[in-house]
């Protein structure tokens, strides 16, 4: 038999079912297209917000310009410790009242953070960190630092958000008490960090000077 009589001789299948069949496969590939597009959806979407939250980390932090201490009447500890501090070039904003000093004198570590409630933490007399008050208006609690404005052209940091960003400058106070607080006298080997709520800390690492002078200001870090 040739095998053009053989082929003519054969029909093809036909009918409802070969129908059902092939809406059936139709069905299965839109159900699967439909998943796979979500799915691909989900995870740009993730990858995005990974990515994002990834640069806020790595770029965001804070850098300490400047460490300073008032000596106390005694001349025999430091009474106050003050951070000059900035955010790193491209961070995102940062909420102070979220971050967390640490500091310690190798005997013992305190541990500060501010205190929203108590506006008293707050230095409002914005400008020049050593006019007026600028010291005695940090509260004397063990927990809590304080918080002067230096330069904030946009006015984001107050009492209430004591958020900072790109070229704001603001003084970190906190007050260290002789009874309780850390043994600050010569040669002391201090360090620590400022630890925002995202990003780079800012690292403190020095040793208090040989001599002291009664209420004098020293340059520590």
């Amino acid at each position: 038999m040739k095998i053009t009589e053989f082929m003519k001789s054969k029909k093809g299948a036909s009918g409802i079912g070969t129908l059902i069949v092939f809406i059936a496969m139709v069905l299965v590939a839109a159900v699967a297209a439909s998943v796979l597009i979500n799915t691909s959806g989900f995870l740009q979407q993730k990858a995005a917000t990974t990515g994002k939250e990834s640069t806020e980390q790595v770029a965001s932090g804070l850098q300490i310009i400047q460490v300073m201490g008032k000596v106390n009447n005694a001349a025999d500890n430091i009474e106050y410790i003050t951070l000059i501090v900035t955010p790193n070039a491209g961070s995102s904003s940062i909420d102070l009242s979220q971050a967390t000093l640490m500091l310690t004198d190798g005997n013992k570590k305190v541990v500060k953070k501010y205190d929203l409630d108590n506006h008293d933490a707050f230095d409002f007399s914005k400008g020049s960190l050593f006019t007026g008050d600028s010291w005695g208006l940090i509260s004397s609690e063990a927990t809590e630092f304080g918080i002067k404005e230096i330069q904030d052209a946009d006015e984001s940091c107050d009492a209430s958000t004591p958020v900072i960003n790109k070229g704001d400058v603001v003084a970190i106070t906190i007050k260290n008490p002789a009874a309780g607080g850390l043994t600050l006298d010569q040669r002391t080997p201090v360090s620590g960090t400022f630890e925002p709520e995202f990003g780079a800390p800012g690292v403190i690492s020095f040793t208090t000077p040989a001599t002291y002078l009664a209420d004098g200001v020293v340059e520590l870090q």
